[in-house]
């Protein structure tokens, strides 16, 4: 079925204004490049697919008052006096371990333990933005 929606790499090469203005405009285009195939997409489309894939946290308040959130999707987890300052750590963590993540991306991508990070990667790397990130982060009671 994809062959039927699929335009070759040499004809995107010789329309490629009209390509990019029909993907950000329109929809995006798949693409064929000998045996390998490819998306091109409009940022802003991409952003909203992986709108599903979300931050969540769980939880724990210290012995001291302070708060330890342990990210679900990714093993990080940050300390702060605060909740609120706590997710910017953990956010600030993300975008950065998204950053060495994609630095990496060939050898990370395809280790069992962490390919199912690269959704969170790429969004991450979109938002490019510590206080949406933090904002974004879903907290619930962690389990002891």
């Amino acid at each position: 079925m994809i062959d039927m929606f699929t335009v070759n790499s040499t004809d995107v090469r010789r329309d490629w204004s009209l390509v990019i203005d029909d993907v950000v405009r329109q929809k995006p285009k798949f693409i064929k490049r000998t045996r390998d195939y490819m998306i091109l997409s409009d940022l802003n489309l991409f952003e909203n697919i992986l709108d599903v894939y979300k931050f969540t946290a769980q939880k724990f308040i210290e012995d001291d008052g302070s708060v330890t959130l342990s990210l679900n999707e990714i093993d990080l987890i940050e300390n702060a006096p605060a909740e609120a300052e706590a997710k910017i750590l953990l956010a600030q963590a993300i975008l950065q371990y998204a950053q060495d993540y994609y630095n990496e991306f060939q050898q990370w991508s395809v280790a069992p333990n962490r390919k199912s990070h690269i959704p969170y990667v790429l969004k991450a790397i979109i938002i490019d933005d510590v206080q949406k990130i933090g904002d974004s982060i879903q907290c619930q009671p962690g389990k002891s």
